[in-house]
């Protein structure tokens, strides 16, 4: 599966923010965009820079090429009812979303390797494929030979995140559970999804 493999950080630089709430992000420190020019920038963004900004942040966070978004999106759009609260319960469904907000890892890349190195299962069953919709009820768990790997079990023991309310990990356990269909509200990724429609509508 294609993905992106440069800088991390040179992403959060050029967003203004950091991302992948990390407190040692560069972006923090240096609040200004990456380059020779990055400091003298006091243009202000047109509707279109800002929409094209918003688009980068959602797919960077969610480690998404741009014809896959594109494809979320159509999706989302052509599911009826509210086209961004469809785009992120759908981003949020994900396999590797799920195994990174259960704290099983520490970042969303990581995530997504624990899930194709086949150290996942899926109500029992292995699975490694990270674009997977997981629905309500859905159990996924951590193989019992990979319970061992230092980031697994440092996650299950001490979180790095707060688990959403839309899913469920009893303290200690190394199996979680979707319990409800992600809202946008209780989504801890914010994002400007009305400015992500804008720029895939015109």
């Amino acid at each position: 599966m294609a993905r992106y493999t440069g800088p991390k950080h040179k992403l959060c630089r050029r967003l203004g923010e950091c991302i992948w709430s990390n407190p040692n992000c560069p972006s923090i420190k240096r609040p200004v965009p990456p380059g020779q020019h990055g400091q003298n920038q006091r243009r202000k963004k047109s509707v279109y820079g800002t929409q094209l900004l918003q688009k980068q942040k959602l797919k960077m966070h969610y480690g998404l090429m741009e014809k896959q978004l594109r494809r979320v999106f159509a999706k989302a759009k052509n599911s009826g009812g509210v086209t961004d609260n469809n785009l992120m319960a759908l981003l949020e469904s994900r396999l590797d979303c799920v195994v990174y907000r259960l704290g099983f890892a520490n970042s969303m890349r990581a995530a997504r390797q624990l899930v194709s190195h086949c150290h996942i299962l899926v109500n029992g069953q292995r699975c490694n494929i990270a674009s997977r919709h997981i629905n309500t009820g859905d159990v996924v768990s951590i193989r019992e030979k990979s319970r061992k790997i230092p980031m697994i079990a440092n996650g299950v023991e001490s979180p790095h995140t707060m688990i959403p309310e839309y899913l469920e990990r009893p303290s200690d356990s190394f199996e979680g559970k979707m319990v409800a269909t992600p809202l946008i509200e209780a989504i801890p990724f914010k994002v400007d999804t009305q400015a992500i429609i804008g720029f895939y509508s015109r």
